[in-house]
C-alpha cells in the first residue's frame, strides 16, 4: 500500500504565492512515483485537518510563517505526523537572520557585518556607512529586503508605509559586492553550487519568480578552491543550526579578492523552493535527481526531530 502524504501549502505568509507553486510541483512529482497525496492548504485549523486525514508523512512545502520558523513543525511533532526538511529548533533558528549569523559566526561560517535595528531607526536615518542592506529578520524569498545605494541620500520610503506587514525589526548589513551563488545540502552531503545572474535590480522576489527574472550558471564560474569552500561551507552552515534532509546556503562572494577570503554566507533556507524556477530541483537534476526521486528521497528522509 503506498503511502499517504499530505502536502502542506499555501499559509498565510506574504510567500503564500510561492508556497502554492511549490505545493502544487511536490503534490504532481509525489503523485508520478506511486504516493497517494492530499493538497492542503494550510489555515488556522491545520491540527483539525492533519488529525482527519491522518497521513503517514506530511511534505512541508511552506514558505515563511509558520510553516518555516517551527511553528508547523511542533504541530506536526504533538500529532505524531513525520514531516520533511528540518526539525523545530533549526527551522526557528534559520528563519530568525539574526539568531543564525550567531550561530553561524561561532561555528566558523562567515558572515556579513551588521546590526539589528527597528524599522522607525531604518526610516529616519543611515544605519551604517552607505552601501548597505535592509532585510526584514524573518522574512524569506526577499521579501521587504532594500539595497541602500551611495548615492541615495535618504533611507527606503516604503519604510514608511502604513501598510507594512514585514515586523519592526531590520537586519542591517554591509553590502558585499560580487557574485550571488547558492549551494544545496542534501543528506548532509552538499551538491553543486549556482552562479546567479539577476536580470533586474537585484537577486529579489521578482528575480527568484518571474520568468526570466534572473540566469542560473551551473556549475558557478569561480576558482576550484572557493567552489569546493562554498560547498564545506554550506555542509557547516547546515550542520551548525541542525538541520536536516534539504537546505539551501546562499552567499555573496567578491571576486575581487581572488580567493576564499572575499565569501559570507547570507543565509540558509530550511524550506528552499520547489516550484519550476527553483534552485533546489536544478541542483538535484545536475547531480542525476529527477524531480519525482528528489521528491521520493525528500518522502521517505522525514522524521520526527532528530
Amino acid at each position: 500500500m503506498s503511502k499517504h502524504v499530505a502536502v502542506l501549502m499555501g499559509g498565510w505568509s506574504a510567500e503564500r504565492d510561492v508556497s502554492l507553486r511549490s505545493g502544487e510541483a511536490c503534490a504532481r512529482a509525489a503523485e508520478s512515483v506511486g504516493y497517494r497525496v492530499s493538497r492542503v492548504d494550510v489555515g488556522h485549523d491545520i491540527a483539525e485537518v492533519l488529525t482527519r486525514l491522518r497521513p503517514d508523512v506530511a511534505l512541508n512545502a511552506l514558505h515563511g510563517r509558520p510553516g518555516e520558523d517551527g511553528t508547523i513543525q511542533g504541530i506536526l511533532e504533538i500529532l505524531r505526523i513525520p514531516y520533511t526538511h528540518s526539525g523545530v529548533l533549526a527551522s526557528a533558528l534559520a528563519m530568525d537572520k539574526a539568531q543564525a549569523k550567531i550561530i553561524l559566526a561561532a561555528h566558523g561560517v562567515p558572515v556579513p557585518e551588521g546590526r539589528v535595528v527597528t524599522r522607525a531607526e531604518a526610516a529616519r536615518e543611515h544605519v551604517l556607512p552607505r552601501p548597505y542592506v535592509l532585510k526584514p529578520v524573518s522574512e524569506g524569498s526577499s521579501v521587504g529586503v532594500f539595497i541602500v545605494r551611495e548615492d541615495q541620500e535618504h533611507p527606503p520610503q516604503e519604510l514608511h508605509r502604513p501598510d507594512w506587514t514585514h515586523g519592526d525589526l531590520l537586519l542591517a548589513e554591509r553590502y558585499i559586492p560580487g557574485l550571488e551563488l547558492t549551494c544545496a545540502v542534501m543528506g548532509g552531503e552538499a551538491l553543486d553550487v549556482i552562479e546567479i545572474q539577476s536580470a533586474v535590480r537585484f537577486y529579489d522576489y521578482e528575480a527568484k519568480y518571474a520568468p526570466g527574472g534572473s540566469v542560473h550558471i551551473l556549475p558557478a564560474r569561480i576558482l576550484p578552491n572557493v567552489y569546493q569552500k562554498v560547498r564545506m561551507l554550506a555542509v557547516k552552515a547546515h550542520g551548525a543550526l541542525g538541520c536536516r534532509g534539504i537546505s539551501r546556503s546562499d552567499f555573496r562572494y567578491d571576486d575581487r579578492t581572488g580567493d576564499e577570503s572575499g565569501l559570507v554566507c547570507l543565509e540558509v533556507n530550511t524550506q528552499p523552493g520547489m516550484t519550476e524556477t527553483s534552485l533546489v530541483p536544478e541542483l538535484a537534476a545536475h547531480a542525476g535527481h529527477s524531480f519525482g526521486e528528489l521528491v521520493r528521497w525528500m518522502v521517505e528522509d522525514a522524521s520526527l526531530d532528530r
